[in-house]
């Protein structure tokens, strides 16, 4: 069952996004909140596997939001449902810590991929999103012959690992490791990469062929 907190500032939107996905089964709907305040103690006390975040929200907005979730609550994942499509929001999000971003407008099938997808630990991005996420990874200009060459060589296969669309429970199966040290090795090629979390550095990793090789 995968938990779920909802985060915008208009009821209508809230209600209805609540009761799309009250009727799936495997997602359970456990609080609301109507601003980014509110969501980031939702995360702290609640601990839901997803977080669902408007971006327009009073006070402290979504990606404000999304932000210091990361910080004090990593373990929720974090999905953007907005109106905003602008390069700058999607690109301010994925820095904060979004794993994925989808317009509203979505229908119940897509938006329920997406809640299962970054639970799962995958970035996912609305067909309209895509090819401007595509675009900002390439403007940090071509890949190096040897990829990450500051990675070590457990880092790079941690990253190629997380690329292919394997969360850190998976990784650390097929590596033969801890849960929290796959999340370590993250942790030191987030840093080492300069961004702030799953996304951007699965992003970067697929534009220079990291995950593209088929899994043994």
């Amino acid at each position: 069952m995968i938990s779920v907190v909802l985060a915008d500032d208009h009821v209508v939107v809230r209600e209805g996004l609540k009761a799309l996905l009250t009727s799936v089964e495997g997602i359970d709907v456990i609080g609301l909140a109507s601003d980014g305040r509110e969501a980031v103690r939702a995360a702290v006390t609640q601990r839901p596997d997803v977080l669902v975040l408007d971006v327009a929200m009073p006070g402290l907005d979504g990606v404000g939001a999304a932000r210091e979730i990361a910080r004090v609550a990593p373990d929720v994942a974090i999905l953007m449902l907005t109106m905003h499509e602008d390069d700058d929001t999607v690109r301010e999000a994925m820095q904060a810590g979004a794993r994925g971003y989808l317009l509203k407008g979505a229908d119940q099938r897509q938006v329920v991929r997406a809640i299962e997808s970054v639970a799962a630990g995958e970035a996912v991005f609305g067909s309209a999103i895509a090819p401007q996420v595509l675009e900002a990874v390439a403007r940090r200009g071509p890949a190096a012959a040897e990829p990450f060459p500051g990675l070590s060589g457990r880092e790079r296969e941690v990253l190629a690992l997380l690329a292919s669309g394997m969360p850190s429970r998976a990784i650390a199966d097929r590596l033969g490791l801890a849960v929290k040290t796959v999340n370590n090795h993250l942790s030191a090629v987030f840093a080492k990469l300069g961004v702030s979390g799953r996304t951007e550095a699965a992003l970067m990793a697929r534009r220079v062929g990291l995950g593209d090789e088929p899994l043994p």
